[in-house]
């Protein structure tokens, strides 16, 4: 009781906070199944009972500081790492049990005149049944006063905009780009489950505000193997702290309500960047005549390229289409040397983090794989003997994609005129028709064959390769294939038509699977249109909209340093705020998409 009383004179609406935290959660997390033997499982969480130093305590030692947080019942630290402080120390926090309660202490000494956050939000369960305790933050301070603003928003997955818990979000006083990368921030937090997060208690001055997937929990950016998020401009707090705020409250993440009607000023779109030094990390000889290198940097400006003793005729190359892969192939069908001697001219990243001129030499030594002798029939592939290809026509996509046609090796001669298009209707009368060939624009050994007819339920659809007609850089020839397709016939399949308004850029709509992790469909465009999406199962899907300012045909992420977010991503959503698109079956769904408004 005199602890309370203490608490309530302090801070009237913590032991408030407290006790009403603890019923929300014991609520939500209610059993009421009763177990064979025992009683009643407990399913209550702890509850604070005591603590020192009391919230909104002033001058508190910096020296061997001790935080004590005492509760109702035996506790045990469960996650370490989710007991965060703010401003963040060289070293984390360390923590033992002592009685009820845990004592934290620092192996450094504590800054002077300083306000600091002590979260042990998802750290803290109960000794026994393991139930977590909500969640508290702990502000005192080192000086004489307590810093009083706060800012809030989210963090989300720039492709996804999925929420990304467990990101660590930074506030900077220093401005200077380096910052993040050589020191710790002024300000950290965690976010939650749902991506959010609440700065409390800093002072009222400019920041520069940042987001990492902190992999080593050193508080700094490690661009190698860390994603990162940023805000364009300067941040600058205007809300005071105030404990009674929906956005200071630790919530059971399952209420989604209470969750979602926190208020979020700012929104960070977290993204890897795309390594900055130029380098070639990676070669592989992967057959007699085919080999590649990868680049550690996107768009390498390479000059030229040669293998010693092989013409420059006889060299075929292709890079991806970010240019940090290159394919190298040799046309010449004879045996071919067990090491090429590969010479790279490129723009490579000097000890001074400058691009120059550079000639590299790299050995592609044969497999021995590839040099076991073929001594018996069952040794030899078919691939050891012909051009190998793949074609290929899926019922629910072959009217948009076409039927794909793609060589393992380059091509040398071809003849895509012998081809053979045929249908039958439904009546099996049988047509003939022509068609176009096309080749893919970033794959030199893909083409595209489409029927110059348009393709009819319940009518069969044939594409027929002749023998011998195509011959790759092994010289070897093809055997004949014929594949078949048919439009789907299932009546309980439905269709969606988008209406594009108001494209004033490119822009590359997909669509996705309920979960978001699997492009079904996907377009290109730059004006207004309608966009078809046939022969749908019944399901949920989602619309995702992706700006492509570069008009490059990809997504592409963002540079830190170069203050260049990544492409901006919208979710087309209902007007009840749903992102998923609930289709039923034998249903023609129609949707009007205002797409300069998406992205104002």
């Amino acid at each position: 009781m005199i602890m309370k009383k203490i608490l309530s004179n302090i801070f009237p609406a913590i032991p408030v906070a407290i006790v009403l935290g603890s019923m929300i959660f014991s609520h939500s997390c209610a059993n009421t199944t009763t177990p064979p033997t025992g009683g009643p499982k407990d399913t209550i969480p702890p509850v604070i009972t005591n603590m020192s130093p009391l919230p909104g305590a002033i001058n508190v030692p910096r020296h061997k500081t001790k935080l004590y947080l005492e509760f109702n019942e035996y506790v045990t630290v469960k996650d370490p790492k989710s007991l965060f402080i703010s401003p963040p120390l060289e070293k984390a926090p360390k923590f033992r049990l002592k009685g009820k309660g845990v004592l934290i202490t620092f192996e450094n000494d504590l800054d002077s005149c300083k306000t600091y956050s002590l979260d042990v939000t998802n750290a803290i369960g109960d000794n026994n049944e393991g139930n977590m305790f909500p969640g508290y933050t702990l502000v005192f301070s080192t000086g004489d006063r307590i810093d009083s603003m706060m800012v809030t928003g989210t963090v989300q997955d720039c492709n996804t905009l999925l929420p990304i818990k467990g990101a660590t979000v930074m506030l900077y006083k220093d401005h200077a780009d380096s910052a993040i990368f050589l020191r710790r921030p002024d300000a950290a937090v965690k976010t939650d489950d749902w991506g959010y997060f609440c700065l409390r208690n800093i002072q009222d001055t400019v920041y520069r505000m940042y987001a990492i997937i902190d992999e080593n929990n050193n508080n700094m950016y490690e661009a190698e193997n860390e994603k990162v998020a940023f805000i364009d401009t300067l941040v600058t707090p205007v809300n005071k702290v105030v404990d009674s705020l929906p956005e200071l409250q630790k919530y059971d993440m399952k209420d989604t309500a209470s969750c979602l009607a926190r208020k979020s000023e700012y929104e960070l779109n977290i993204f890897r960047e795309k390594p900055s030094k130029q380098m070639i990390v990676n070669k592989e000889r992967i057959g007699e005549r085919t080999a590649y290198i990868t680049f550690m940097a996107p768009y390498a400006q390479v000059d030229s390229i040669w293998i010693k003793g092989v013409p420059s005729e006889n060299l075929i190359t292709q890079f991806n289409i970010v240019r940090d892969s290159l394919e190298i192939w040799v046309n010449d069908p004879k045996e071919q040397p067990d090491t090429f001697f590969l010479n790279v001219k490129y723009m490579k990243t000097d000890t001074l983090g400058l691009l120059n001129s550079f000639t590299e030499e790299i050995k592609l030594i044969k497999s021995k794989k590839g040099l076991a002798a073929k001594t018996s029939k069952k040794d030899i592939k078919k691939e050891d003997t012909t051009a190998v290809f793949t074609l290929e026509a899926k019922p629910e996509t072959v009217e948009q994609y076409g039927f794909v046609f793609e060589f393992k090796y380059p091509l040398v001669e071809d003849a895509f005129d012998s081809l053979t298009f045929r249908y039958l209707n439904p009546k099996q009368q049988e047509f003939k028709e022509k068609y176009t060939v096309t080749q893919d624009s970033l794959n030199l050994r893909k083409y595209i064959v489409r029927p110059n007819v348009e393709m009819l339920p319940g009518y069969e659809y044939f594409l027929k390769v002749p023998h011998r007609k195509f011959r790759d850089i092994n010289g070897f020839y093809n055997d004949s294939t014929e594949v078949k397709v048919s439009l789907p016939n299932d009546d309980k399949l439905s269709s969606m038509s988008l209406v594009l308004a108001n494209v004033n850029n490119k822009y590359i709509i997909d669509l996705l699977n309920e979960k978001k992790d699997k492009v079904l469909r996907s377009y290109v465009v730059d004006k207004d249109c309608t966009l078809p999406f046939p022969y749908l199962k019944a399901g949920k899907y989602s619309i995702r909209i992706t700006e492509d300012l570069n008009r490059n045909g990809i997504v592409d992420t963002g540079n830190l340093l170069e203050h260049k977010q990544p492409e901006k991503v919208r979710f087309y959503k209902l007007e009840d705020g749903n992102m998923l698109i609930d289709i039923p079956e034998m249903m023609e769904l129609e949707q009007n998409i205002d797409v300069a408004e998406m992205f104002r």
